[in-house]
């Protein structure tokens, strides 16, 4: 029988994605999402109300994997209510889960949850890394914080191996992500520094999240905290420009703290999603040996640009412009934007 990989939230951005990366190896992959409806893919779909056990549990025994994105969004309003409604959607069902698994019979070999680079404290002097980073404050910190805890304190069968994905900005060509949103307001002339600027933005291209979590979970001996991001971090500056180039617009407006707060507030959403610096350094991977396949923001997007949708991505397969072997490891913590033929600077 071929072992199964067990998804939930797989109706998401990610796990749909996570989905159909599993099946083109010829994976089975049962998704457990709440509304059935919503999932995209040709696996088992399974519906489960995230507070109880359901039939759900069944595919966990024996699975080669269970990933945990199960998660309200982030991308509201913070009051109280969308306050309790984020917390328990995280630490409640990571608690759901690791309470079916310590029910297994066969309990599965390995349980990923995810998790964020939002855990480290704001940083615009030093990256964090898994073994030296501080945690951070505030509700997005909380959350991650208390996600984690919640994810290591639940007791299960010792076979089952564990490990936190903390992961960063995630881009791929897909309606609604931060490439698509920032693409469009690239072409509107919008693209200027948001907020000073300077804070650090942490990020990942699609095909480095799917072959981290591959590559982590091929190793037995690997558990604990990942970092998902990649070996480069821009400033926010240096990401709009990157997009302007991109898009081939050579200007960007600037956005003043208080602007974004109005748009923020227009949007339903918070400034801290990109005003907050995430200076995040993937050590662990780094350390172990992995090798990114899009290590440069501007060969990622270039890549992206021509990849559009889950069917577009999976479609077309393309090829570094530069390897991160090439440019060494050294050159990326010291990486800066490189100035085009022409370009015009904005802030």
């Amino acid at each position: 029988m071929n072992p199964q990989i067990v998804i939930f939230g797989a109706d998401g951005f990610l796990g749909t994605y996570l989905a159909r990366h599993y099946e083109r190896q010829g994976r089975e992959v049962v998704r457990v999402v709440r509304q059935n409806r919503r999932a995209r893919g040709e696996g088992m779909v399974l519906e489960w109300d995230g507070v109880s056990i359901g039939p759900w549990a069944l595919a966990l025994e024996g699975a080669e994997r269970v990933i945990n994105l199960a998660g309200r969004s982030v991308n509201c309003r913070y009051d109280d209510t969308r306050k309790r409604e984020i917390m328990r959607s995280r630490i409640d069902t990571t608690r759901l889960i690791g309470e079916a698994i310590a029910g297994c019979k066969i309990p599965p070999k390995l349980w990923l949850n995810a998790s964020t680079a939002t855990w480290y404290r704001h940083a615009e002097d030093c990256a964090q890394d898994e073994w030296s980073g501080e945690p951070g404050s505030g509700f997005s910190c909380e959350v991650a914080q208390a996600w984690e805890e919640a994810f290591f304190a639940t007791r299960v069968p010792g076979a089952t191996r564990k490990v936190a994905l903390r992961i960063g900005m995630v881009m791929a060509n897909e309606t609604g992500t931060v490439f698509d949103v920032l693409s469009r307001l690239t072409r509107r002339g919008l693209a200027g520094a948001m907020g000073k600027g300077n804070q650090r933005v942490s990020w990942i291209h699609m095909d480095d999240l799917l072959a981290g979590i591959d590559f982590i979970a091929a190793d037995p001996f690997l558990d604990g905290v990942f970092n998902l991001t990649a070996p480069e971090f821009p400033t926010n500056r240096e990401l709009l420009r990157a997009f302007r180039r991109l898009e081939g617009v050579p200007f960007g407006i600037p956005a003043p703290a208080w602007a974004m707060e109005v748009g923020a507030r227009l949007m339903g959403t918070e400034t801290e999603l990109v005003l907050k610096s995430r200076w995040v350094d993937p050590r662990r991977l780094r350390d172990e040996g992995f090798v990114w396949r899009w290590p440069l923001l501007d060969e990622a997007l270039a890549d992206l640009d021509k990849r559009p949708g889950t069917e577009g991505f999976f479609r077309r397969v393309g090829q570094p412009l530069q390897s991160a072997r090439l440019v060494g490891w050294e050159g990326l913590r010291d990486w800066q934007p490189l100035s085009r033929a022409g370009e015009i600077e904005f802030p």
